[in-house]
């Protein structure tokens, strides 16, 4: 094959389609902005520039991400099995509200974490009972574990508190917080941090020096200038704002990496995940090498179900305390993770890197209200929901799983 015949079919392989194209006009977009944020400091895109890197925004949404993306990898499990589950907007709610009311009970987080898990579960058990025995539209009957969830969680706050508001319980820790506490494993850290703390900041001053040296020469000038101007951009990147954020972040935080990992090698690596994806693209086949199709969906449901009770738990523990106010503190987290795992075309990964780009808009929002940067707050307020929408347009065609809302009964033709 000579060289053009090469560069052409590279050429060819570079055909991202309408989602690439899309991500790279954003990619683009964005480091335009960065730049224009950069230069001229004292305008709105450096006001956005600033509160975009920093470790105060990176946190605020990872903490954000945490509910949509558990009930993203729920809903993944659920529609991959080929029941679409619109209700997991009402799991995230019964969870919270379970969660809290657990936890001022017995005084214990992780008893309170678990009994969210354990409502969400049930109402779950329910929405497949409904679904898959009873052969319901499972469109409406997750529109009914919304509004059951809705009007259930508020009014048992009203009955046991006296207020849709529960009262407030202590928060998890933070993750620095439990590692440190260890014994050996957290001095071994510290030492660690302190360590690459302390080069990158040698870093950075070694090529201060070295741009003060150059100075004079035209062409080594420019290129120290360069590289200090990169390395101090990667040690505030890395160091200050990532390392920062991570740090900050609660224990709840990594167990949805650790989720985000554990679904991605179920749904693709394992038995389970293999039958998972045969009941929602093909379930007559999965029936004809004799595995029970209900019984895989119901598995998949309950693990949706399990996923959404650790976003809702995390949610309202996180805060302290559950509102049961309008749409509730949840608010549309659980439809916006159904957009996450389409965005994501049903992978774990790309959901959850979906809901960042979410996340990280609304911690954005929050922030700018706090500020005073010539836009109506109520502007700013909906600026995550249109991206929503702005996502939905150019994201072009997710392929759903074949049996996605198709009831199936073993030995049917």
């Amino acid at each position: 094959m000579s060289t053009l015949e090469r560069v052409r079919r590279r050429g060819a392989d570079l055909d991202l389609g309408r989602r690439g194209q899309a991500a790279v006009a954003s990619g683009v977009a964005f480091a335009a902005f960065t730049a224009l944020g950069l230069l001229f400091p004292g305008t709105i895109a450096g006001t956005l520039v600033d509160v975009i890197f920093s470790a105060g925004t990176l946190s605020s949404a990872l903490r954000l991400s945490v509910p949509i993306v558990l009930a993203a990898l729920g809903g993944i499990f659920a529609e991959k099995s080929g029941v679409i589950n619109i209700g997991l907007e009402g799991l995230l709610i019964i969870s919270a509200f379970g969660a809290i009311y657990a936890t001022d009970l017995t005084g214990n987080l992780w008893v309170g974490f678990g009994a969210g898990v354990v409502a969400s579960t049930l109402l779950a058990a329910l929405f497949a009972v409904v679904c898959i025995e009873f052969r319901a539209d499972q469109i409406i009957a997750g529109l009914a574990v919304w509004l059951i969830a809705l009007g259930l969680a508020p009014f048992a706050s009203q009955v046991i508190y006296g207020a849709p508001n529960t009262t407030s319980v202590r928060t998890p820790p933070s993750a620095a917080d439990v590692v440190l506490g260890l014994p050996v494993v957290g001095d071994v850290l510290r030492v660690l941090v302190s360590a690459a703390t302390g080069f990158g900041a040698a870093v950075v001053t070694v090529a201060t020096g070295l741009r003060n040296a150059t100075g004079g020469v035209p062409l080594a000038g420019l290129l120290v200038e360069a590289v200090v101007t990169v390395a101090g951009a990667v040690h505030y990147v890395v160091v200050v704002v990532l390392v920062g954020a991570l740090v900050e972040a609660n224990v709840v935080v990594y167990l949805t990496f650790l989720m985000v990992a554990l679904s991605w090698y179920g749904l693709y690596r394992t038995q389970f995940g293999r039958w998972v994806r045969a009941s929602g693209e093909n379930p007559r086949a999965l029936d004809t090498a004799g595995v029970d199709v209900s019984r895989v969906r119901y598995a998949a449901v309950l693990l949706s179900g399990v996923l959404s009770g650790m976003g809702g738990s995390a949610l309202s523990l996180t805060l302290g305390q559950f509102t049961g106010n309008g749409p509730t503190m949840v608010n549309g987290k659980g439809f916006i993770a159904i957009v996450a795992y389409l965005f994501g075309n049903y992978n774990p990964v790309g959901a959850f890197l979906s809901t960042l780009l979410f996340a990280g808009l609304d911690a954005l929002q929050i922030v700018l209200q706090l500020r005073d940067v010539g836009v109506p707050n109520q502007l700013i307020r909906v600026t995550p929901f249109v991206m929503v929408i702005v996502v939905l347009a150019l994201v072009g065609r997710t392929r759903i799983p074949s049996a996605a809302g198709e009831h199936y009964e073993s030995g049917e033709e």
